[in-house]
Order: C-alpha cells, then structure tokens, then sequence
C-alpha cells in the first residue's frame, strides 16, 4: 500500500477519530498512527500480516476499540494495559498463548474476543475486570476452568470448541454469569458441576457436543432450577 493511499487514511482518521485498514497485508502496526494518538478512539487493522504490536500502543489513551482480527499476533506487549478508555478488543483469529501480566489494568473493558487463538487456559487477569460483559474464549486449546473463574464478573462466557474435560465448581459463583456456552468440548457428565444448574446465576446453558447425551442432563438434580430460570430470561425477552 503506497504512503499516499495511507495518508488519506490519516486525514480521514484526524477527523472522524476512526482508522480502519482492513484487508490490505500489512506486516506491521502503521508508525504514523502515533500522530493521531489523542485523537483516535476506534482502531481496526483486522485481516492484515502483522505480528508485532508495538509499544507505542500504550499512546493511545482515548481508544476505546481495538480490532486485530486475523493478523499473526503470537505476544500482546503490556504497554497495551495503559488504555484505561479501551472498552471493546477484537484479537481473534490469531496465535496468542497468554495474556500481558498487567491485563486486569484494562479497567473500562467490556467486551474480549480471543477465538481461535493458542491459549491453554482461561486467563485468570480476567478476573480483576470489573465491567466485562462479554468474553469469547472459542476455538482455543484450553483443558479445564481453574477455581479462579468464580472471581469473573463476565454476563457472557463462550468456551465451545475447546477441548474441556474440567470445571470448578466455582465457576456457579460468578456473580453475573447468565450465559455460559461450553458446545463441542470433552466433558463427561459427571464432571459437569451440578450447582451450575441448581444454584447458579445462569440462564443458558449450551452444552451440545460433548460426551454425553443431553436428555441426561435433564436427569440431573436442579435441572428444574436451572428451567425456571431459563424460562424467566425467555419471558423476559420476547
């Protein structure tokens, strides 16, 4: 892409405070965006070639959305976590294993997407986010929910097409947790925590494609528990 295409992109972004590049191969972060740090709020660079985000992603203080989808990325720098404004990130579809140590520093964050990227686990930095809505952990390599998932404040977490064979129990503490999306995975039914049913916050179950047959999961104490509350978010929004 030619320097003069790019600089159209910029004066379009100086104004409107969007920059979106999707789409064009780009190997790295543009540098130029930097001149735009205190204006740029939304940042979409999905589809391209880049494998390193570079440091001088903590610059840009007012962002509040970030969108990499599709890119190579394997390793988020922690500059990142300075975006006390970011509230949505995009970064699926690439080949990251963990998140930055200081990650629960991005206080304002509200929606995550890390499908179909390497992580193992469910990164417990998650927990210190108190505004997080909605958390999409689909299409990665994790095992099992450590204890810590009881401290997520997520309404939304997707797990399908993992390869979970584990649960704590802890996970029928999360406080906000409605939906919980765990299709496609190994889990047996007996590992299946039965608290989630009888005495947990959720409303949605999605459990297709495990190891079990789910007319089982009927049979299992507090499934009407769990119906009654499933029927009451129904009723809620129809």
């Amino acid at each position: 892409m030619g320097n003069s295409a790019l600089k159209a992109h910029l004066e379009t972004a100086q104004k409107t405070g969007v920059f979106q590049l999707t789409g064009k191969g780009l190997a790295e972060f543009p540098e130029d965006l930097q001149k735009l740090s205190s204006n740029l709020r939304t940042i979409d660079l999905s589809n391209n070639k880049i494998e390193l985000l570079p440091p001088l992603i903590g610059k840009f203080s007012f962002l509040k959305s970030l969108a990499l989808n599709n890119n190579k990325l394997t390793v988020l720098p922690e500059e990142l976590c300075k975006l006390k404004k970011l509230e949505t990130l995009h970064l699926n579809g690439n080949h990251l294993r963990q998140l930055p140590a200081a990650f629960g520093q991005l206080s304002a964050l509200k929606t995550l997407s890390l499908s179909g990227n390497q992580l193992r686990t469910v990164p417990t930095q998650l927990c210190g986010l108190r505004h997080l809505d909605v958390v999409d952990l689909s299409k990665n390599q994790i095992q099992n929910v450590p204890d810590t998932v009881g401290e997520l404040q997520a309404i939304e977490l997707n797990l399908n097409q993992n390869q979970i064979s584990q649960i704590s129990v802890q996970i029928s503490h999360c406080p906000r947790l409605k939906v919980l999306r765990l299709e496609e995975n190994c889990l047996e039914l007996s590992m299946l925590p039965q608290s989630i049913l009888s005495d947990s916050q959720i409303s949605l179950l999605a459990v297709e494609g495990n190891l079990f047959e789910i007319k089982k999961l009927r049979e299992l104490e507090g499934y009407d528990k769990y119906m009654e509350r499933f029927t009451a978010t129904k009723k809620k929004f129809a």
